[in-house]
């Protein structure tokens, strides 16, 4: 019974937030806090989520599967600073890359992310590192920047598997 309450109110409340925040682009069963701040386009697949005191620029895709711990950001690099004689602060914005992040990624607290940048399915980033470059799938990272540490599974047949997984599972959904 108190799953079932849990699984309503779940439902309820992202019904909610999905609604007063208008994502239109974001599967049913993805879930975010309401202390994340997110842009209206946000493109998020099945069972993804954004943990409390996220921030996600606009023009940013989250996989099925992918997980934003606490306090990520996805920033940065739109603003024009290369015009001589104009402060910064007055130069105004340029265009922001698209940001991908692929299916069944981790990020962990405190992860900073510039836009622009493709993270591979399967990646997961340690606490605290900076993204600048683009990851390679069913790899982990950590570091600042963001370096790659070691493979997430021991051989291509692992790798394999989980990609048919992947596949399989966001056809069902």
């Amino acid at each position: 019974m108190v799953n079932r309450v849990r699984k309503i109110y779940r439902f309820l409340k992202m019904f909610y937030i999905r609604k007063k925040r208008k994502l239109k682009n974001v599967h049913p069963t993805f879930y975010m806090s309401s202390k994340a701040k997110v842009f209206r386009d946000l493109k998020a697949g099945a069972y993804s989520y954004i943990g409390p005191n996220c921030l996600v620029y606009p023009k940013v895709s989250i996989g099925d599967y992918t997980m934003l711990a606490n306090n990520v950001s996805i920033i940065g690099g739109d603003h024009e600073y290369k015009i001589p004689g104009l402060p910064t602060i007055f130069s105004g914005r340029g265009i922001l890359d698209k940001t991908v992040i692929g299916k069944d990624v981790w990020l962990g607290a405190y992860v900073k992310i510039k836009t622009g940048v493709t993270i591979g399915d399967g990646a997961i980033v340690a606490m605290g590192s900076i993204v600048t470059k683009d990851l390679e799938p069913f790899s982990v990272y950590a570091g600042i920047p963001a370096k790659k540490i070691k493979n997430r599974f021991d051989n291509n047949t692992e790798i394999e598997k989980h990609k048919k997984m992947l596949i399989n599972v966001s056809v069902r959904t």
